[in-house]
């Protein structure tokens, strides 16, 4: 069974929260703040004295267990279920933030974390903001879905630099009209393209948690490094976390698929001037690489609409909020109807001046 660490006001032991707004160490009861450097330090003077049991000593089955881990609160004695994963959650008996400490310690222990720069508040304005002016939600979305739940959640990622040589082929064209007299002259022109570079890429974010949908993380980014600090599990507290379970290995494969799309296209960008352009070879070569695990900040935000979910994520330090919403399919196709209609008309005036000419 696996310590938990607790997070104690050092005025009145109230349950202290990692606060964004001032990016301190805040107590909820009495407004005592300090900073994490502060914080720590005094941990260290004090430490935890008190272990605590459950005291009915009774366990789980094999079967139980499968996926979970089962921890005692230190305040309460109560125990907490998690997902193995699961590295900062909230005692569902007193409340107390605690931090798993077995989930980040060792080869598990981050690199890096960006603290959360925005709070709930924010992402709560974040999520109706992004309802705004979207053409196809069906109007009564904004007013009849509800919030079920807003939580911050640290989420783990894999970050790889990497440097690439690239070298590409195409095969290209230019085509010239003209009018020479009454005769209409076409010319074209072929050309074999080369083009070859070095390209860098620094902290490559690949998220390590099963739980979390990669395209949602992805749609996220980017996150900017500069105010990542080194890993220190004050961080967490009043916030959920988890440890990754995806290996590096299979994080490097996506994330090198990603870094060979973005040299593709950088070397693409560079061909200019022609009407068609075709690849013919294409060869990405990673020369070094190296990888950090971090810990990066995103609110996720449930809602449910007739009985459907829908799940909207934050990044916690952007405030860049993506997610899926509904369509109205009578507005949908209502406009497809004025576009064609539109584009009847104009295809038949066109048609009538030629007819004239």
């Amino acid at each position: 069974m696996s310590d938990l660490r607790e997070y104690k006001c050092p005025a009145c032991g109230g349950a202290m929260e990692f606060d964004s707004g001032s990016q301190k160490m805040k107590c909820p009861f009495c407004d005592t703040e300090v900073s994490i450097e502060e914080f720590e330090q005094e941990q260290k003077k004090n430490p935890e004295e008190t272990r605590w049991e459950a005291g009915n000593g009774a366990q789980w089955k094999e079967d139980e267990i499968s996926g979970m881990a089962v921890y005692s609160c230190q305040s309460c004695g109560g125990e907490i279920t998690a997902d193995k994963t699961t590295g900062a959650t909230t005692c569902p008996f007193c409340g107390n933030r605690v931090v798993l400490k077995g989930q980040f310690e060792g080869e598990l222990r981050p690199d890096y974390i960006i603290p959360f720069k925005l709070d709930k508040k924010a992402a709560k304005a974040a999520y109706y903001k992004h309802l705004e002016k979207k053409s196809f939600l069906p109007k009564v979305f904004s007013f009849e879905n509800h919030i079920d739940e807003i939580v911050g959640v640290y989420v783990p990622f894999w970050l790889f630099d990497v440097d690439a040589q690239a070298y590409m082929t195409y095969n290209a064209e230019r085509i010239r009209t003209w009018r020479q007299g009454n005769k209409e002259h076409t010319e074209h022109e072929y050309y074999h393209v080369d083009r070859a570079g070095g390209i860098e890429f620094e902290h490559v974010p690949t998220d390590c948690s099963r739980k979390m949908d990669d395209a949602l993380m992805e749609a996220i980014e980017p996150y900017d490094f500069k105010d990542a600090v080194p890993f220190q599990t004050p961080y967490l507290a009043g916030y959920v976390a988890d440890r990754y379970d995806v290996n590096m290995e299979e994080c490097m494969e996506r994330a090198t698929n990603r870094i060979r799309q973005s040299a593709e296209d950088a070397l693409r960008e560079t061909v200019k001037g022609y009407q068609t352009v075709t690849t013919t070879n294409r060869q990405i070569n990673i020369m070094s690489a190296q990888y950090w695990y971090a810990m990066y900040p995103v609110w996720v935000l449930n809602t449910t609409w007739k009985g459907e979910k829908y799940t909207f994520a934050m990044n916690g330090q952007t405030g860049k909020m993506v997610g899926d919403l509904p369509a109205d399919q009578g507005a949908f196709w209502k406009f497809v109807g004025l576009r064609g209609v539109i584009l009847g008309a104009i295809i038949y005036a066109v048609m009538w001046i030629v007819t004239l000419i």
